[in-house]
């Protein structure tokens, strides 16, 4: 098989929870204990940084690895999901694996694996290790891929632990409870490493304390800890005045980015005191650099200047909120909403939240996951907002250049799959 086949094959052998959804989870660690047993260990032989949370991981794990490149580091990169191609997935210093890898992984072991029948997740996670240890890299960001103490990741040892945030997302695997979700993602901390919790609230706080407390992990809450004293938009980023680095750019540039600016900033504090070697320079590179070091892509992403189009992949109640007072902030003359979302997020309040006053142009992602665009439209007309509807995401963001004029602001999310389409055939509009 080919790149092409091969990813067929991964994506129609295996579930793939990107595509399908709870289908594809799989509870427990056994699977990923057979797999790790199989390739011999492989996370054992590099050390770790292990990020959770419901939002902001992506951003805090793309952002260490960034700071940890620019001191020196060989750093791999673990994330999901994609939005481009597969191998976004797996990086080493921002240089995604290659395809002959994951051609001749796949021929070598389906034999091995298929009988197992692990998720797509399980396999992906089985694969990254073991490129890893082969590449013998100095460290790896490894991002949880869906809750913590069952996640395929968590059987790593790391230097450090890092949870970013609790909200609402996935409650049918993790909880309908805050406290609930924060015990599924407070499974990652470990006897004697140190945990960092970007932000808590009332419900959460006691969860981790507990946790910490009962496997002596030292814990170290980000919020107590402000590194910031005060933040402001730039034309593509945040300005940030902070107490030990002075002035500070971060390329990423949603409000969202400040709380998971001060989780990094007090990771990389306790990553000093673990023996990592990060100057000044490299963390100020890391945090002005990090698309070009490792190739985020889709956080408040600026794709076009005149209208100015915007896209991010922000998804739940906690990334929406964040988007809607950032698109208070934005000047226009009209502002246009290309949306869409998939079926296991909580799309009632998210409607809610969206501007009355914004013209919709309504779609779908190319997933079996996303809500129909016609079930999205009137579920949309019940919260009081007003568009039309679009087959796919291309059309929609073709009818509101169309209708756009300079003055105007075009914002596109709703789902990372929304994102994804967008970013993936971006290259068909006309973008200026």
């Amino acid at each position: 098989m080919n790149y092409s086949e091969t990813l067929n094959y991964l994506y129609t052998c295996v579930p793939m929870f990107q595509k399908v959804g709870s289908p594809a989870y799989k509870e427990g660690l056994e699977n990923t204990h057979i797999l790790d047993e199989h390739f011999g260990h492989p996370h054992k032989h590099f050390p770790t940084i292990h990020v959770a949370g419901t939002n902001g991981k992506g951003s805090c794990s793309h952002t260490l690895a960034a700071i940890l490149q620019s001191a020196g580091y060989k750093v791999g990169l673990y994330t999901s999901p994609h939005l481009r191609d597969f191998r976004e997935r797996i990086r080493i210093d921002g240089k995604p694996i290659s395809e002959e890898y994951v051609v001749n992984f796949v021929a070598a072991e389906r034999d091995f694996f298929e009988p197992l029948q692990p998720s797509f997740f399980e396999l992906t996670t089985a694969l990254a290790f073991k490129y890893f240890a082969e590449q013998k890299v100095d460290v790896a960001v490894i991002e949880v891929g869906l809750g913590g103490r069952l996640d395929c990741t968590n059987i790593i040892i790391p230097d450090i632990s890092i949870i970013t945030n609790i909200s609402y997302d996935h409650t049918q695997f993790l909880g309908n409870t805050l406290a609930a979700i924060a015990f599924e993602k407070a499974g990652i901390i470990k006897t004697g490493i140190p945990v960092v919790i970007g932000e808590t609230v009332p419900e959460t706080k006691p969860v981790f304390v507990a946790r910490a407390h009962e496997l002596g992990a030292p814990i170290y809450f980000a919020e107590e800890n402000k590194q910031l004293t005060d933040a402001r938009m730039n034309v593509d980023g945040l300005c940030y005045d902070t107490l030990k680095y002075g002035l500070l750019y971060g390329k990423l540039g949603g409000l969202y980015q400040v709380k998971n600016t001060n989780t990094v900033l007090t990771a990389i504090e306790v990553l000093k005191e673990k023996g990592y070697h990060i100057t000044d320079e490299a963390l100020r590179s890391g945090f002005s650099n990090v698309c070009e070091l490792t190739g985020l892509e889709g956080r408040w992403q600026r794709l076009q200047s005149s209208p100015t189009m915007i896209c991010d992949t922000g998804h739940n109640v906690g990334g929406i909120t964040y988007i809607v007072q950032q698109l208070k902030l934005q000047q226009y003359r009209t502002l246009r909403i290309v949306f869409g979302m998939v079926n296991d997020k909580d799309i009632h309040t998210v409607l809610k939240m969206l501007p009355r006053d914004a013209v919709y142009y309504f779609t779908q992602a190319n997933v079996s996951r996303a809500i129909p665009v016609d079930e999205l439209k009137s579920e949309a007309e019940l919260a009081g907002l007003k568009g039309t509807s679009y087959i796919d995401v291309l059309s929609a963001v073709e009818a509101a250049q169309k209708e756009s004029l300079p003055e105007d602001f075009i914002y596109v999310g709703g789902s990372s799959y929304i994102v994804s389409d967008l970013l993936t055939s971006r290259e068909a509009l006309d973008l200026h």
